[in-house]
């Protein structure tokens, strides 16, 4: 069987079903983990040794008076998507359904985000500290800015100095494009965020097939992690990213040679387009947040499916150095801004004075929650076809759906081992954790049946809904 096939998956039903155990244990481990760090967490902070955020490991505050009717268009949201979802992923034809599933996350994301009021859309963005509050600094010349950007770090806002210079230059050049203000910069994220459901659903049509490509759909769009796509930047770096190897998976698959039988003649113009398109996206994401170079672990994981032909890569290669000799030339070195950007974190009072030990394992309960309790339970799964996978040398559809989320988690495995990402991870894990959510349609059982998928998208809808209830977070 290749990666491709669109047969049904190689568990039968009866082995399925006695395999559920490891996922409901994995379901278990994921409810107490997130329990026992909160709890940690409160015990830290009445000790006094746990004090930069109110709500650790979140960084945000628990309500005082947890939302309740407001919460009544979410709701509807998720009962309408909870039920919608699986037909539409089953029954619509293959062009429009990344066109829907887009459209049913960005009603996710706002609705949940809306229950704060229609404001709350754009008040992250409003805060002093974001990149918008930077942006007066870049308007007289952004060029001179660029190349003085390493050498005036300590005088920006806490995002723009915490960050490379692209985005803050993408909000100038949505603000010289006539649409400026924190409102238009909002439903820019939320956009864009949102769009990387269509992104990763193209993307695993590729390397899986159509078959795996509609069952991830509606976990995609019901994610947990909706609540910071509106509205965090981190969600348009999870665009970038996901739009960036979708674009490379349809360029090898584009560039395929024809079958002898001549039935599928490849496409080698368009694809070498795609190929240096998705090389520059992919280019971007180290200037974007230089906590994204572990993400390249999910590209590279899909190269490694699709085997692209050599003149693929060349054209990949070239867009790759595209935006790395751009702002080079322009006056931004890389390996400056991150020694200058360490500095100033070291020095801060913020997240550099968080403890190593507690965030070590916190980090990872807050991947817990973005990603719910369906991912929890088909992790065993997912570690299964992998295994099996490498251990007989052949793809399965399950194995390519596998592979790109164990590589987002090697990403976010590595960034939190390496301690500089204590804290405030809610959203600086969400172009790595919609990956990981995929890997929800490889549940231990339940698969292919549409009653058994609304369960667990109810699951993750109402995991989602409880955290807006409870939690305020300044995303």
């Amino acid at each position: 069987m290749t990666a491709t096939d669109t047969r049904p998956q190689d568990v039968p039903a009866p082995v399925a079903r006695r395999g559920s155990r490891p996922g409901w244990i994995a379901v278990a481990v994921w409810a107490a983990g997130i329990a026992a760090v909160f709890a940690a967490g409160w015990y830290l902070r009445r000790a006094g040794l746990a004090t930069e955020d109110a709500l650790p490991p979140l960084h945000a505050r628990a309500r005082s008076h947890p939302l309740t009717w407001r919460m009544a268009p979410a709701v509807a949201a998720a009962a309408v998507l909870v039920t919608a979802l699986p037909w539409a992923a089953s029954r619509l034809r293959w062009r429009a359904l990344p066109v829907v599933a887009w459209a049913g996350a960005a009603l996710w994301a706002v609705a949940l985000a809306a229950s704060d009021g229609w404001g709350a859309l754009a008040r992250p963005l409003d805060a002093p500290t974001e990149y918008p509050a930077g942006l007066a600094q870049v308007r007289p010349d952004p060029l001179e800015w660029l190349r003085t950007f390493t050498e005036r770090l300590g005088g920006y806002t806490t995002h723009v100095r915490g960050h490379p210079p692209l985005p803050t230059l993408a909000l100038w050049a949505l603000e010289k494009a006539g649409l400026p203000g924190t409102g238009w910069a909002a439903a820019f994220v939320i956009a864009s965020g949102t769009s990387a459901v269509a992104a990763i659903a193209v993307t695993l049509r590729c390397v899986a097939g159509e078959r795996a490509a509609r069952a991830a759909v509606p976990f995609l769009v019901l994610a947990p992690l909706a609540l910071w796509v509106a509205t965090a930047m981190d969600a348009f770096f999870l665009a970038v990213g996901a739009w960036g190897t979708a674009l490379t998976a349809l360029a090898a698959r584009g560039a395929r040679p024809a079958a002898p039988d001549g039935t599928r003649q490849g496409r080698p113009r368009p694809a070498l387009a795609a190929a240096v398109a998705g090389g520059v996206l992919l280019g971007s994401l180290p200037y974007l947040s230089y906590g994204l170079l572990p993400l390249f672990a999910v590209p590279l994981a899909v190269l490694l499916l699709v085997r692209p032909r050599a003149r693929v890569l060349v054209a990949l290669g070239a867009g790759l150095v595209v935006v790395p000799a751009a702002f080079t030339l322009l006056g931004f070195w890389w390996p400056g801004g991150v020694r200058a950007t360490l500095d100033t974190y070291l020095i801060s009072r913020g997240s550099a004075q968080r403890s190593y030990a507690y965030f070590l394992f916190g980090d990872l309960a807050v991947l817990g929650l973005l990603t719910g309790p369906a991912v929890a339970y088909a992790l065993p799964r997912t570690a299964h076809v992998l295994w099996r996978a490498a251990r007989t040398r052949a793809a399965s559809p399950a194995a390519a759906v596998a592979l790109p989320a164990c590589a987002a988690l090697l990403g976010v495995l590595v960034l939190d081992l390496s301690g500089v990402t204590k804290g405030e991870v809610e959203r600086i894990w969400v172009p790595f954790a919609a990956w990981l959510v995929a890997a929800a349609s490889l549940r231990a059982s339940g698969s292919g049946r549409a009653s058994g998928g609304r369960w667990w998208l109810a699951a993750q809808a109402a995991t989602a809904i409880a955290v807006q209830a409870l939690v305020l977070s300044p995303w």
